[in-house]
């Protein structure tokens, strides 16, 4: 018979034994160890109590769910995709020219299979979300998550293209960048841009949670925060990139650089829901740069072609094309340190 109590498992990884004298029936001294170790209290008040949690506030769980998109399934989807995109990169095996037609069709046939079933997971998820129960009875479901998968794959091939092309945006943008081999391998923007055009590209086919999943795994690998709404031209480069955060109605053109902690952000956040919808964020025209620092918010905020944006500048208002926006230099006061005479050694 099994038990509901839960004590298994120590909660200490020491022991405490006491050593006592004692003498055996024959009359020998004998020492005695003993275990003094704390024994570890039930678990049950603790189980009741965070099960009373769970149904005390729906927002923190799924119980009972048919259908829930898995993240981790969502990432592997992913990393599949970054074998396919870069062949020869992050493989377990050698590519070669002779095998790669076979490396590709089991790559894509397991790619299909996986992005399916999560894209199949998820919108039966909105369909119970917005139609409580009405997604474990979807009719047409399964056939959306079809069709999307293969509009999906289907333009994998553009963007490779583009990746190409921000690869190559990074290497000639970075003078320190020795190979585009090495912007694939180590460069956090050319990682970022590869996952936001995935996720972007499932936004666009209105999958739901899948692109913010992507997106969110970007980030937390990067530290560069781009929504996947955000729509972005070809030869993108983010140099360093470390705290870049691009909202979701940002519009960028064809080769914008901009380097690290720049906001793309929104005026103002205090409407919540009640700016779902509306361009919340700037526009960055083509062949724009955009320094260390600058924070651009606004939907009306345009960047014009060709325009500098200067480290460290705040912005609510577009600029001019072909213009430099700089923050006027501080003031620096410089003075010389006064040398204090040595303290006298102290005589013993």
């Amino acid at each position: 018979m099994g038990s509901d109590r839960f004590n298994t498992g120590p909660l200490y990884e020491w022991a405490v034994f006491i050593e006592t004298l004692t003498t055996d029936h024959d009359g020998y001294d004998v020492i005695r160890m003993e275990n003094h170790t704390p024994q570890p209290e039930p678990l049950d008040p603790l189980v009741d109590a965070v099960v009373q949690s769970y149904h005390a506030d729906d927002r923190t769980h799924h119980l009972d769910a048919t259908y829930l998109p898995s993240r981790s399934h969502t990432v592997r989807v992913v990393e599949m995709l970054r074998k396919l995109f870069f062949p020869g990169f992050f493989d377990d095996q050698r590519v070669t020219s002779q095998n790669v037609r076979f490396h590709v069709g089991e790559l894509l046939s397991q790619i299909r299979e996986a992005l399916y079933e999560q894209v199949r997971q998820a919108l039966r998820y909105e369909a119970n979300r917005k139609q409580d129960g009405h997604g474990d009875a979807c009719e047409n479901c399964d056939t959306k998550a079809n069709l999307v998968t293969r509009q999906f794959l289907e333009r994998i091939p553009e963007l490779r293209r583009l990746l190409a092309l921000d690869v190559q945006a990074a290497f000639e943008g970075d003078p320190a960048a020795v190979s585009t081999d090495e912007t694939i391998f180590c460069y956090p923007g050319v990682d970022a841009i590869f996952l936001h055009r995935i996720a972007h590209e499932l936004h666009k086919l209105e999958v739901p949670l899948l692109p913010r999943i992507i997106s969110e795994y970007a980030h937390n690998e990067t530290g560069i925060d781009i929504h996947p709404g955000a729509t972005i031209g070809e030869s993108f480069f983010i140099d360093h990139g470390s705290g870049v955060v691009i909202g979701e109605t940002t519009t960028i053109g064809n080769r914008v650089k901009i380097y690290q902690n720049v906001t793309l952000g929104a005026l103002s956040t205090k409407g919540g829901q009640q700016w779902r919808g509306r361009k919340r964020h700037p526009t960055i025209e083509d062949d724009a740069t955009i320094y260390g620092g600058a924070v651009i918010l606004g939907g009306a905020t345009v960047i014009g072609q060709g325009a500098t944006v200067g480290g460290a500048v705040f912005l609510t208002t577009s600029v001019p094309p072909g213009y430099t926006v700089t923050m006027k230099a501080p003031e620096l006061t410089m003075t010389e340190q006064k040398k204090r005479p040595p303290k006298p050694s102290k005589t013993p």
